[in-house]
């Protein structure tokens, strides 16, 4: 069946809302063990237990994915679990305060490096042996478009997202022979991050009507197909849902 994931475990971070809990209901629904980490433990144990009730396979554990400790902690519970780690799905990510570089709070520029950059090196390097080891794996590590264009306002958020995308070509060369290591750029999708930038009134894209923005499960079900073996033939890339060849090689549009 394409895109069955039955049988293989799934770590997804920031999965208490939008992406990641959209992820965690596409890849539980098509046979993946779930393991759900965000800060929130109340959503991720309602969607946890919402997914276990419908016959799924999902665990939990709240945790800072800035902070390697948290990380470890994570991994360790999702293979006492589960058994193994097959994908990652690098998900966590915030774009708040949005200001320009003069108005910016150093503390919190530092917070966002830790949450959007330092928690995906954390995530490569907590199951990239154990992926090794076990002679595969998949790491999906979500991008963006800010990556590679600079936005005003958004000086923390563009640089975290360009080394994160720097990542993925890193760990592509180190273990490319074994680890599929890939990076999604979704575009604008309508999420809880959309009414930050809506609310901060700072650039074109915070001009953007909601009803604008891509719907969650595209990009979900993106990672989804990346998972199930697509990411074979991008690995060491980023892929964006812009593309429409792509949406048509997921299924999103015909």
């Amino acid at each position: 069946m394409m895109n069955d994931l039955s049988g293989k475990t799934v770590i997804i971070t920031g999965a208490s809302r939008g992406i990641g809990a959209a992820t965690a209901q596409v890849m539980a629904d098509r046979g993946a063990n779930v393991f759900l980490t965000a800060r929130s433990r109340d959503a991720i144990e309602a969607l946890a237990t919402q997914i276990n009730k419908a016959g799924g396979s999902a665990g939990f554990l709240a945790s800072d994915m800035s902070r390697y400790l948290g990380v470890e902690t994570v991994v360790r519970r999702c293979v006492e679990q589960f058994g193994r780690v097959d994908v990652l799905v690098s998900n966590a990510g915030v774009i708040e305060p949005i200001a320009r570089i003069t108005d910016s709070d150093p503390r919190d520029w530092a917070k966002t490096i830790e949450t959007n950059l330092n928690a995906v090196y954390y995530g490569l390097r907590a199951v990239l042996p154990l992926m090794l080891e076990q002679g595969s794996g998949v790491v999906i590590n979500l991008s963006s478009g800010a990556a590679h264009q600079p936005l005003e306002g958004w000086s923390h958020y563009c640089a975290s997202k360009a080394g994160a995308a720097m990542l993925t070509r890193a760990a592509h060369l180190e273990n490319g022979d074994i680890v599929q290591v890939v990076g999604l750029s979704p575009g604008t999708v309508a999420t809880q991050m959309q009414h930050e930038i809506k609310a901060s009134g700072i650039n074109p894209v915070s001009e953007m009507d909601f009803a604008d923005h891509i719907p969650a499960d595209w990009p979900a079900r993106a990672i989804a197909w990346l998972a199930a073996g697509a990411a074979a033939e991008y690995a060491g890339q980023e892929i964006a849902l812009r593309d429409e060849a792509i949406r048509r090689k997921i299924g999103l549009i015909s």
